[in-house]
């Protein structure tokens, strides 16, 4: 079945007569520490924020890469198992792909006027999202907060994200 235009506006026209329902808040899960596993979420967020809208970065597992000082700069396209990147996983995993990878992602994302982690996660910060850690990661991981970048607002439990998430939507990427 395709979705025609017609059909596209029918899903999304409200009601006659209804107000039309903005989004306020999004509070967005960043679980993969790779690049494509990172960038979606601060796009989303950095889009947000342009928006007007409240927004959250929630980082957890190999996500918290992307605010970790001693990872933040180091992050990589995974070219292993990964089946957006249409390659072998032997091909993948050969010495170098992933290296190759992240530099040419890198030059097309610099193209578009995309920053890197570092500088898009300052940018987002500068903005006013709040950017947590999941507190049962960093406590898996051994992590403490000196580990973090300076734009980290805090460390939650979930409860807690959930809490800060109330009445907003929840992107997980």
């Amino acid at each position: 079945m395709t979705i025609t235009d017609h059909h596209l506006e029918q899903l999304t026209a409200p009601e006659p007569g209804a107000e039309r329902k903005t989004i306020e808040k999004v509070s967005i899960v960043i679980s993969k520490g790779s690049l494509e596993g990172v960038y979606p979420g601060l796009i989303m967020a950095n889009g947000a924020r342009m928006e007007g809208i409240e927004a959250n970065l929630f980082f957890t597992f190999f996500g918290l890469d992307a605010i970790t000082r001693k990872r933040q700069g180091r992050i990589k396209v995974a070219t292993v198992g990964n089946p957006g990147m249409h390659l072998p996983t032997i091909v993948g995993a050969l010495p170098g792909m992933s290296w190759m990878a992240t530099k040419m992602m890198a030059r097309k994302l610099e193209k578009l006027d995309i920053p890197p982690v570092p500088e898009f996660v300052e940018l987002i910060a500068d903005s006013g999202a709040g950017i947590y850690g999941c507190k049962a990661t960093v406590d898996m991981f051994g992590l403490e907060d000196k580990d973090f970048v300076p734009q980290v607002t805090g460390v939650l439990t979930v409860g807690e994200f959930y809490d800060l998430a109330a009445g907003g939507e929840i992107v997980f990427t």
